[in-house]
């Protein structure tokens, strides 16, 4: 069983690191012949044009405002929530919204998307006034939405594993059900619950297929309510007629969004160890 376990982690090993290796080889050509200061802090992206502009600057700080926005969002919904499952709600209750939860979770990423675009942006162009009701603003409520299962799931599961002998003891020193939970049970799961925060950044940063249908997929600088375009979409929308350098600009997106991830785990992994020490 032993080496069971030590093959299956060095298949995820392999696999990082061959996603990694290909995504280097096939993005830095582009990045070497448009330059990188003009790859990464260009604003305009005019990929088809007789001269092709390849900034990709707004689709950075889309992609940040827009994860940004869904974890301020999501994040206390769904923490709340777990709290709630896991902490105050009787089993009955609890039985009810666990399979909700879960049935969350396994809606498909282009129904989110089907929702929001009939639904979400028009009510968004009616309550504004705007031309078009397709934003950034849509896609931060679609993107809060699908990081909530996450979020519940993981730290529902971090809270009930706190030893009973933590609340108990608490409870003897005249602490109040509510002030235990937040005094003694969260700071006990913090690791999972920053783990499941952590899952709701990968969810909002990769997700594509919902967004490309509520954001507009416009190349604008960020906008509340503009139509904008995120890493994953810039990708997504293009990739199917691309060639040539515009392709391989794609790739550099692609290792871009990449390595924005693997900063993005090394910070917070930093922070929990911090924490603990």
């Amino acid at each position: 069983m032993n080496l069971l376990f030590l093959f299956c982690g060095l298949i995820a090993i392999v696999f990082v690191l061959f996603i990694s290796v290909y995504l280097i080889i096939s993005g830095l050509p582009a990045i070497k012949e448009i330059g990188l200061v003009d790859f990464l802090f260009g604003k305009e992206w005019a990929s088809t044009a007789a001269e092709p502009k390849f900034g990709i600057l707004p689709f950075i700080l889309t992609s940040i405002y827009g994860t940004a926005g869904a974890i301020v969002l999501g994040v206390p919904v769904g923490f709340m929530t777990a709290v709630f499952l896991a902490k105050v709600a009787p089993p009955k209750l609890a039985a009810v919204v666990r399979p909700a939860v879960d049935l969350l979770a396994g809606i498909p990423s282009v129904v989110y998307g089907l929702i929001g675009m009939m639904v979400l942006v028009p009510a968004v162009r009616e309550l504004f006034n705007l031309p078009d009701g397709a934003s950034l603003f849509c896609a931060i409520l679609v993107l809060a939405v699908m990081i909530l299962p996450s979020i519940i799931s993981v730290s529902e599961t971090a809270l009930k594993a706190v030893p009973r002998e933590y609340e108990e003891a608490s409870l003897a020193l005249g602490a109040t059900h509510i002030e235990t939970v937040f005094r003694v049970s969260v700071p006990a799961a913090s690791s999972g619950i920053a783990a499941s925060i952590v899952l709701g950044i990968g969810r909002a940063i990769g997700e594509a297929m919902a967004i490309i249908m509520v954001a507009g997929n416009v190349a604008n600088m960020p906008g509340l309510f503009k139509s904008v375009r995120f890493l994953t979409t810039a990708v997504a929308s293009e990739m199917a007629y691309a060639s040539g350098l515009q392709r391989q600009a794609l790739f550099s997106i692609a290792l871009v969004l990449f390595l924005f991830i693997m900063l993005i785990n090394v910070i917070l992994n930093t922070l929990l160890k911090r924490k603990k020490g």
